[in-house]
């Protein structure tokens, strides 16, 4: 057994590092990315080279009992060849290169893929996304709305974008799946957004098998009836009605103080990260850069930007684990 880890990811270097000596204990051969990608993101697996899982989520408690996610099960002989193909080039840090376009790797051949896949929609698309914001496949999926195609989603995009998108109720959205007339379905790790077609190690499948569609599609439906109010623009400023439902109960001064120590507990390796990055960059352009303003700002961007996603994830899987 082989397994692949990736270089980095948001719970810190440490953690990693304990899970590989974790499987290195239980005799697993610990292989680790590149730091090509920012994030490597796809969830798949080979069995004796005869069988492919290529899963929409991960082997968390969160992902597999409160959130919506989908998994593909095939023998195919060249999809399972070009799973093998792609862990072997990930572990020896090597370029993959894809050989079909039904097996979606990003940033291989995702985005003309999935761009191609969209495009070939005559009457409906429906679609699981948290968030859809690349603007290429925001006008093709415009463009088919506009040809007359149904177009539905459940997760996140742009008010001004004019397609219809509704909320996923009750459980968290993480599948990235896009069902085409009925007929053909994209299931995946990648969201049609920039990042997850173009820098990131992402995978997915499309699929014509008739059984599978339609589970997706009873699936969608189902979800789709039980949504929640239209989505609202990512813009607004207006806030959530009090209530419930949606107000959190304030903390008590115990509760802060305990928070706080977790806090400064856990964001050790966050410190950790930007040491190594302030090196590596120092290494290649020298002292100066440190004193360079757009530098400074963009680090602390940067970590602004990363504290405020954690916030988010961490309220959404503090909801999710009370349904």
């Amino acid at each position: 057994m082989t397994a692949l880890i990736a270089f980095t990811n948001r719970g810190g270097e440490q953690r990693l590092r304990k899970l590989e000596q974790r499987f290195l204990d239980a005799g697993i051969i610990v292989a680790r990315t590149s730091d090509d990608l920012i994030r490597y993101h796809d969830k798949f697996i080979v069995i004796d080279r005869r069988v492919l899982y290529v899963l929409s989520f991960n082997f968390t408690h969160l992902d597999i009992d409160h959130s919506r996610g989908f998994g593909i099960v095939s023998t195919r002989a060249n999809w399972v060849n070009e799973a093998a193909r792609l862990f072997r080039a990930d572990c020896t840090r090597s370029k993959y290169r894809p050989h079909t376009d039904t097996f979606v790797v990003s940033p291989a051949n995702s985005r003309t893929a999935l761009e191609t896949f969209v495009k070939r929609a005559k009457k409906q698309l429906l679609i699981y996304d948290p968030k859809i914001s690349d603007t290429a496949m925001l006008r093709a999926l415009q463009a088919r709305a506009k040809a007359g195609v149904e177009i539905k989603v459940i997760g996140s995009v742009s008010s001004r974008s004019g397609l219809n998108a509704q909320k996923l109720a009750h459980t968290r959205l993480h599948t990235r799946t896009i069902i085409r007339d009925r007929r053909q379905a994209f299931v995946g790790s990648q969201s049609l957004r920039s990042e997850e077609l173009d820098k990131r190690r992402e995978l997915g499948v499309i699929i014509q098998d008739a059984k599978a569609v339609k589970i997706l599609i009873d699936t969608f439906e189902s979800d789709w009836v039980g949504t929640t109010v239209k989505e609202r623009p990512a813009s607004t400023t207006e806030p959530a009605a009090p209530g419930p439902a949606n107000e959190p109960a304030a903390a008590s001064v115990k509760e802060t103080a305990k928070a706080v120590q977790v806090f400064t507990k856990e964001l050790d390796p966050l410190s950790v990260s930007v040491k190594k990055a302030v090196r590596k960059a120092v290494a290649k352009a020298g002292d100066d850069v440190l004193h360079d303003k757009d530098v400074k700002d963009t680090m602390k961007k940067v970590v602004k930007k990363a504290v405020k996603e954690a916030v988010k994830e961490a309220i959404q899987d503090a909801q999710a684990a009370q349904v």
